[in-house]
């Protein structure tokens, strides 16, 4: 595997000797479903039974020996941990294994019911609002969504609990979430499509905010990591070790994340001094951040640094420069330095 999954301690330093399980995704229910082949069906979506079959197996195969069980999915699968953490954590302590403690990590799967950049008619999954593909989905899926996230919302509201800012003040289990400030995967069905045509102001107005509305749904996330890139999904990936905030990796954040639970389960202590576990960036832009993966133009494949990027999309730096009070050399000299 890679990032996380790899058995290399260069490319995963703290995880590479634990025993990893791969479940691949192929429910499309984001991992909720609990609704068999049937004659009105014709398909069947049982993502949420799936997960709950993997862990009776593991039990009998060494996991009743594990003390920790760490959940961890990207996109829809980082959506997943968050519908399904809890019920782990309860299905270990129902077949005895109290011992066990369920930890989440979700990437890339914190997204948000926001307004849409061009409102579009529900056709596909791609068109289709945040809300209203979930709406229609949990239906079609027969989605399962955890008891306590449920009691916050009326009957047929159940949907709230797929987005995580709604979820997670609701879930026992902690859970570390990773989310790009600007996620690709948001802005699509957002219908923000970056082309290599040069950005409209309203457009970049859009995703900036969307850079702010996220970073504000975080603030309470205790432990998080939240870099000001445009990309989708990271901790699969092998440069997963490159990327930074406020000078920590996220392999470095998510030790310090373990230790922390480890020291508070012993004695209750404070967070670790020198070992942050809540990483936010706070710069406005897609990949102000000069750790952001590499971005490459799309018709000629070769790649772009971020003033080439921001020029490529349009980005006016006499006006940007104006908008901030910052004279336009200074501006330049802030994006290649990443402040």
């Amino acid at each position: 595997g890679t990032g996380i999954l790899s058995s290399q301690p260069e490319e995963n330093p703290h995880w590479w000797n634990a025993n990893m399980v791969f479940i691949p995704y192929c429910s499309s229910d984001v991992w909720s479903g609990a609704s068999s082949k049937s004659e009105k069906n014709e398909y069947a979506f049982m993502g949420a039974l799936i997960i709950q079959e993997v862990i009776k197996e593991l039990v009998g195969k060494g996991l009743s020996t594990a003390k920790v069980l760490l959940l961890a999915g990207s996109s829809a699968g980082g959506t997943g941990v968050l519908l399904n953490v809890d019920r782990v954590a309860e299905q270990l302590e129902e077949m005895g294994y109290q011992g066990i403690q369920v930890r989440g990590l979700a990437d890339s799967g914190w997204f948000l019911d926001n307004k849409q950049y061009r409102r579009t008619d529900c056709i596909d999954t791609i068109t289709c609002a945040p809300t209203e593909a979930i709406r229609r989905g949990i239906r079609y899926w027969n989605g399962i969504v955890p008891e306590r996230c449920k009691l916050q919302f009326k009957e047929g509201e159940e949907w709230n609990c797929f987005f995580g800012y709604k979820i997670y003040p609701t879930l026992r289990c902690p859970v570390f979430v990773v989310q790009w400030l600007f996620d690709e995967a948001q802005l699509t069905v957002d219908n923000v499509h970056l082309t290599g045509q040069p950005v409209q102001e309203g457009q970049w107005l859009y995703i900036q905010n969307l850079g702010r509305e996220l970073r504000n749904t975080l603030k309470d996330v205790t432990a998080s990591f939240a870099p000001a890139c445009l990309s989708h999904e990271i901790i699969t990936r092998n440069h997963w070790t490159d990327i930074q905030v406020k000078g920590t990796s996220l392999p470095r954040a998510l030790h310090c994340w373990d230790r922390s639970l480890h020291e508070s389960n012993k004695n209750g202590k404070a967070p670790l001094k020198g070992c942050p576990v809540h990483l936010i960036d706070s710069c406005p832009w897609p990949h102000c951040n000069p750790s952001c993966p590499t971005i490459r133009d799309q018709f000629t494949g070769q790649e772009m640094n971020v003033i080439q990027f921001l020029m490529h999309m349009g980005f006016d730096v006499q006006k940007m420069a104006q908008q901030q009070g910052l004279e336009p050399s200074k501006l330049l000299g802030m994006l290649s330095s990443g402040n």
